[in-house]
């Protein structure tokens, strides 16, 4: 079985900075991505729209200048949202979604996840301008959506966790007050948040990891499978029922492809274990397969359309990227994984993580 595809963008993607860079750009091209928005949380963190603002942090400029030289020339598009801190203003937002620089910004609950201990409590940006600039100028909000500072029963507990308190508390109030602004929540993993999406209006869409619909945090936690660690957790059958169900809807217009693809050399440490799950190579095929779990026979043309809109067209329409015309070509054919050689050490991939060395699908070299 063999599917045509239009090359596809990865809406969430770390490509992290250095040496390593250009290998974690030759992963995403490997696999057909005509271009990848990229996390702005790294060392230093994204904060400055343009290399002239003031400040300690890279600028949206100077770090897509940075992917460009890596090999990111070779995308179709890309995209470098604003790592929302302290010191982010509302003419900062407005002068660069004028300039045509600025096109999202990502909010990270403070010290919630990897390179997050830059960011700011939400109320920060709802009460100083920012919100309301990007609500008029367009600019869309990367949300991880995420309650911080909750203990630890609060935080993943039997009745609840910190992605469920965000959307039933925080969602709801950032979407009264900002109505047209354009969200992405990224990287869902709960029923909550899934029916919150689908019951928002237009201007608010999600993505969903390849993880996120293969696995539950039974899988990770039985012998504990550390590179199935990410941040938000993995969480429960019905969880992943959900976000499957809306990935599937034959009339998804709201939930797409962004894998979340982190790299960690090193991913067990002395304190923990670094959160991020490296699907960079490999995600078309994780998607396939999550796909077939929920049911849908890829053989089939109706099933073939929806996982498109899943993966290669409802993403690029909600944040206006232009369309591939390019293809390339998913088939139901095992694939071996290896690990990811970069100059910074190996990154081992997600399947090879959890004791899996082939996959049952691949994409056809092009």
């Amino acid at each position: 079985m063999k599917i045509e595809l239009p090359k596809w963008y990865d809406l969430h993607v770390h490509l992290r900075q250095g040496g390593a860079m250009e290998s974690f750009i030759k992963a995403q091209i490997s696999m057909g991505c005509a271009g990848v928005l990229a996390m702005p949380n790294t060392s230093p963190p994204v904060t400055k729209v343009f290399e002239s603002d003031t400040g300690d942090g890279w600028s949206v400029e100077s770090y897509a200048d940075m992917i460009r030289k890596a090999g990111g020339s070779a995308f179709l598009d890309f995209i470098v949202p604003l790592y929302l801190c302290g010191k982010t203003t509302p003419e900062m937002i407005e002068n660069g979604a004028n300039k045509k620089v600025l096109r999202a910004c990502k909010y990270y609950p403070p010290h919630g996840t990897t390179g997050a201990q830059s960011a700011a409590p939400l109320e920060t940006y709802i009460n100083n301008g920012v919100f309301a600039a990007m609500e008029k100028t367009g600019v869309v909000l990367c949300i991880h959506g995420e309650e911080h500072g909750l203990s630890g029963e609060n935080y993943f507990g039997r009745d609840g966790n910190a992605e469920e308190t965000f959307y039933k508390k925080r969602m709801p109030e950032i979407v009264k007050k900002f109505p047209k602004l354009k969200i992405v929540c990224e990287h869902i993993t709960t029923k909550i948040a899934a029916d919150f999406v689908q019951k928002s209006g237009p201007n608010v869409a999600a993505t969903i990891t390849p993880q996120h619909l293969l696995f539950t945090t039974g899988d990770m936690v039985q012998g504990f499978k550390y590179h199935l660690y990410c941040l938000p957790l993995l969480k429960f059958d019905r969880d992943r029922e959900a976000l499957r169900a809306a990935a599937t809807a034959a009339n998804n217009t709201k939930f797409f492809a962004g894998t979340d693809s982190a790299p960690h050399v090193k991913k067990a440490t002395d304190c923990g274990c670094a959160a991020g799950c490296f699907t960079g190579g490999y995600a078309p095929q994780l998607y396939a397969q999550g796909f077939e779990a929920a049911g849908l026979n890829l053989s089939d043309g109706k099933a073939q359309e929806i996982f498109k809109r899943f993966l290669c067209t409802n993403g690029p329409a909600f944040y206006s990227l232009p369309a591939p015309k390019e293809t390339f070509t998913l088939e139901k054919q095992e694939q071996s994984v290896t690990p990811l050689q970069t100059p910074d050490g190996a990154v081992t991939p997600l399947p090879l993580g959890v004791g899996h060395s082939t996959i049952p699908w691949s994409v056809q070299k092009f």
